[in-house]
This record gives structure tokens, C-alpha cells and sequence, in this order.
């Protein structure tokens, strides 16, 4: 028995963004979501899964999750295992991809995502998507994109990807909703637009976003794809070789490159932060903070280290709002796991949520923003048994304190716990209580189609 006396008892909150594909097999239980009220969250995003995705599952099974994970199998990690990180497929090599999607989705994954402003997945046409969605629809799989672009292209990328779900007839997740770019600022209003005359036209469509103004992502996505074909020596050479550079440099700046070509016009050098790299003297600092010319700035921190990341400040604060209020949008972390320098989102999406915009900044009530996640997630990802509270629903539950639920979390000092998070219960296990983690991996990995 729980005395829940002035708390909020929902169901447990799922995450339909993260990419925690990695952290079971970490040393010790991660219970950074259960902190946070998720008990559930979809893997496998922005194109890259565990894979192959039947031994990955296997293993991560074996290993043991400390909460529930769901898969999606990703497109770039197809595209990879056929060819590489070139341009082109070789011959039947669709014919291949699409035969590993339906071995990942006999195996139980919930759906495919792909990651369209990354290499190999830039080089993918919309009937390679097509094609990928009518293996999943034969599932009942989801989509779920990073799509081709978040800022200049944004219009013909959201369009791209209405017409891969009506095409196959699958459900469609628009991955981490936002408009990136001073050059985009406003342009909530046209992306929410399209995704309700697409629902109105019958694409059973649905996004989420994360709480923050600011992304974190690899900065050789700020490249134009060109720049990463043939892999990461290829790449390096590239940007070695001053003519090149060159070259790429007036592909980053055309302005009628919008979709697809890297996201290098929508920045400023201020309001990017190295959050990752190899030099300890340059993590921290920002792009401008680097001197010289910004684009040789950032072709010279590649180089030095290729998988660098940065923490972009790209987004004006009354689209997060717009966004955020919309109903068909869901709440989702695109966190990493929780090592390492890290963006805030991975420890605090939840909690910031219901205590900095829905307590202090009321921009949706209360019981729309439980809504937002549990069930508007759980069933655009055919997690039936999830997401709801009443007999017969799995006794996946969270329970919190609407008056003191919050994230203190900075960008410089990210891993702080959430406040409020009282209780958590996985199938009727308690797993938080009184806000402190009971210890153990008692997740499942979930196999869909699969009780």
C-alpha cells in the first residue's frame, strides 16, 4: 500500500525518442529514466539501431534493462551493412536492406527510423523510404524520422515525409519537432499546419520534442553529406585538402541546397558550444570562441577529432511553446546514455516538462501533459498494453508531486537528479520509492507482436 495523498498516480511515461540502445549492457543498473517517471522507451532512432537487431535483442535481454526498451530498426544501419557509407547501393543491395527490416521485424522491432541529415541516409531517395515502409506496414510497424532538414528545407522535408507514411500506409513519427535557424524562426505554425491537414487526409501522423531551446548532435552532421561519402578517412582527407574545403564550403552556403545538405547556413558561431572532443583545452569552448574564420574553425575541429559534438542554441522559445501545445506532438528526450558530457534532456526531459512549462509556464493542463506522455505515445507505437491505467494494462506506473516535480539541470551541469518523482512501478514492482531507486535491472525488452 502507497499513500499517494496529494500526488499525481498516471501511467508510466514513454519515452518515444532516446537512444539508450547502449545502456544495458553498461556495468551497473541505469536508473536515470525510472528518476525521471519513464518506464518505457523507444529505441533505435535518428536511423541508427543495434544491430543485428535479433542478436542485439538477445543480448540486451540477457544482459538486462533497468527499464522497459522498445527497438526501432534504423535505416542508416541497413544502408550501412549493404554499403557502407557510399553514395549508391550496389546491385540488389535494396533488395537486401529490405530483407534485414523483416528479419528485425520478426525478431520484434516496433518499427523503422531513419536519420536523413546523416551519412549514409542523406543519400537515400524517398522510394528507397517507400519501399522500407511497405515491409513495415506488413508488421504493423511505425515510422519515426530525423527528417532531411530541421531549418532552411524544413517545408519540403516535413512534405517528404507525409508522403512516405500515405504512400505505404504506415503510421509516421516526426522525430524532435522544432524549426532550427534564426532563418526559420515562426515557422511552428507552418510545420503544425501540415501535420494536421495530413491527419485530416487520413497519415496517422504524429511528433514529439524535447523541452530545451538547444540541440546536440555530431558537427560532421554540419557538413554537406559529400563530405562523409566513402567513410571517415575520406572525409578527413577531404578536409585536408584546401581546394575541398573549399568546395564544400560553397555547398554549405547555397542557399538552394536546403534540404539535405547539412545545417551550416542556420548557425551562428556563438551559439554553438563543443560539448565532446578529444583536445580537453577545446570542449567548452564555442565555435566563435575558437577564432579565425568560423568554417575553417569547424573543419579544423573535425579534423582533430571526427566525432566531436556540440550543443547548437538554434531555437526561438515561443516555437518550442507553439510546438509543445500542439496535441498531436508528445514529449520525447532524444537522450543519450547517461555518461560522459551530456546534454540535459537525457536526465531531466520529463520532470522539466511538467514543472518549468506546464506548473510555472501552464502551457498545457495538467492532465493533457500526462497524456502527452503515456498514451499519445504508446499508441502510435502499437504499445497496447502500455500508456493507460485500468484492469487489464500492464501496472507500468508513475506517481509525482505536481508542486515540486522539476530539473535543475544546467548545459554545464547536466546530471542533476529531477525533483518529484515519488514512486515508480514496473509491472506492479516497485522500483522508486519515496524517490530512491530500489536497485536491480527489472525492465523487459519488448518483442512487438509478442506478448
Amino acid at each position: 500500500m502507497i499513500d499517494v495523498a496529494g500526488l499525481a498516480v498516471a501511467p508510466g511515461f514513454v519515452d518515444p525518442h532516446s537512444h539508450s540502445d547502449e545502456v544495458p549492457f553498461l556495468d551497473e543498473a541505469q536508473p536515470f529514466k525510472l528518476y525521471q517517471g519513464v518506464t518505457t522507451e523507444i529505441a533505435g532512432n535518428c536511423g541508427y539501431s543495434g544491430g543485428p537487431l535479433s542478436d542485439y535483442l538477445d543480448a540486451a535481454e540477457a544482459a538486462g534493462t533497468t527499464n522497459n526498451l522498445a527497438l526501432l530498426v534504423g535505416h542508416n544501419t541497413l544502408r550501412e551493412a549493404v554499403a557502407g557509407q557510399d553514395r549508391n547501393l550496389p546491385e540488389g543491395g535494396l533488395d537486401r536492406m529490405l530483407d534485414l527490416a523483416g528479419q528485425a521485424f520478426a525478431a520484434g522491432a516496433f518499427g523503422f527510423s531513419s536519420g536523413l541529415e546523416y551519412v549514409p541516409g542523406a543519400f537515400a531517395g524517398i522510394d528507397e523510404l517507400i519501399a522500407l515502409g511497405y515491409v513495415a506496414r506488413r508488421w504493423n510497424g511505425t515510422y519515426a524520422t530525423h527528417m532531411r532538414s530541421e531549418s532552411e528545407g524544413l517545408a519540403d522535408a516535413l512534405d517528404e515525409a507525409i508522403t512516405v507514411a500515405r504512400s505505404a500506409g504506415i503510421r509516421l513519427q516526426i522525430s524532435h519537432c522544432k524549426s532550427s535557424g534564426r532563418a526559420v524562426h515562426g515557422s511552428s505554425v507552418m510545420l503544425l499546419g501540415k501535420l494536421t491537414r495530413a491527419r485530416r487526409g487520413g497519415v496517422d501522423v504524429r511528433g514529439d520534442q524535447y523541452p530545451y531551446q538547444a540541440f546536440c548532435t555530431s558537427f560532421t552532421a554540419v557538413l554537406p553529406p559529400e563530405a562523409s561519402e566513402g567513410g571517415q578517412d575520406a572525409l578527413l582527407a577531404r578536409l585536408r585538402e584546401p581546394a575541398t574545403r573549399a568546395a564544400l564550403r560553397k555547398a554549405a552556403e547555397d542557399p538552394s541546397r536546403g534540404t539535405g545538405s547539412g545545417f551550416w547556413r542556420e548557425l551562428h558561431p556563438d551559439d554553438v558550444t563543443i560539448l565532446v572532443h578529444r583536445d580537453p583545452a577545446i570542449a567548452g569552448r564555442t565555435l566563435a570562441g575558437l577564432g579565425g574564420d568560423p568554417w575553417d574553425a569547424l573543419c579544423d575541429l573535425i579534423t582533430g577529432d571526427p566525432e566531436a559534438e556540440g550543443v547548437f542554441h538554434t531555437m526561438h522559445e515561443d516555437d518550442v511553446a507553439q510546438i509543445m501545445a500542439d496535441p498531436l506532438v508528445s514529449i520525447g528526450s532524444d537522450s543519450g546514455p547517461p555518461i560522459g558530457p551530456n546534454h540535459p534532456r537525457t536526465f531531466g526531459t520529463f520532470p522539466r516538462f511538467l514543472g518549468t512549462h506546464v506548473r510555472e509556464g501552464a502551457v498545457v493542463p495538467l492532465q493533457e501533459a500526462i497524456r502527452k506522455m503515456t498514451s499519445a505515445t504508446a499508441a502510435q507505437f502499437a504499445l497496447a498494453d502500455r500508456g493507460w491505467l485500468a484492469a487489464g494494462a500492464i501496472a507500468d506506473i508513475t506517481v509525482f508531486d505536481p508542486g515540486t516535480i522539476g530539473h535543475a539541470g544546467t548545459y554545464e551541469k547536466p546530471d542533476v537528479r529531477p525533483t518529484g518523482v515519488r514512486y515508480v512501478l514496473l509491472a506492479g514492482r516497485p522500483v522508486i520509492e519515496d524517490g530512491e531507486f530500489t536497485g536491480g535491472r527489472h525492465g523487459r525488452i519488448l518483442r512487438h507482436n509478442r506478448p
